[in-house]
């Protein structure tokens, strides 16, 4: 089931509960999943963390401004979005992944970081977010 068929049967779900603020964000996150799909992305976690990125971003700037309320229901969303993501790889496993991109293309040095972050695009993909594989790489190659 893509994440635009699991975000409307929670909707529907939650609407029928009675769970205003739970259904009201899962149709925000299902509007931005279709227009996403309209312009023929169709990136569903791609759009799934951008979003939660910006969820977290504002809950950062509201709270920074003393409106935690604002800060909480961002907060929220940010939470409910992040159920649909897949599970994030831990720092083990992310760096056994970064340790054979390394040997698989031959990277000696921090000049060669763009190869690495290349062969790792597609095996970290939606599992860790790009900062972290970066930092991860830097780590490996001494940047």
């Amino acid at each position: 089931m893509s994440a635009v068929e699991q975000i409307r049967d929670d909707a529907r779900v939650a609407m029928k509960a009675g769970d205003r603020r739970r259904s009201s964000a899962l149709r925000m996150i299902q509007d931005v999943l279709q227009q996403d799909a309209k312009m023929g992305k169709g990136d569903e976690i791609a759009v799934l963390q951008r979003e939660r990125k910006k969820r977290l971003e504002a809950a950062e700037a509201y709270a920074g401004a003393g409106r935690s309320e604002q800060a909480e229901a961002e907060s929220f969303e940010a939470e409910l979005i992040a159920g649909y993501l897949p599970a994030q790889l831990s720092d083990d496993e992310l760096n056994a992944m970064v340790a054979e991109a390394i040997q698989a293309t031959g990277a000696e040095s921090p000049k060669q970081m763009g190869q690495v972050m290349g062969a790792l695009k597609e095996k970290v993909a939606g599992r860790a977010d790009a900062r972290r594989v970066s930092d991860a790489v830097k780590g490996q190659l001494g940047a």
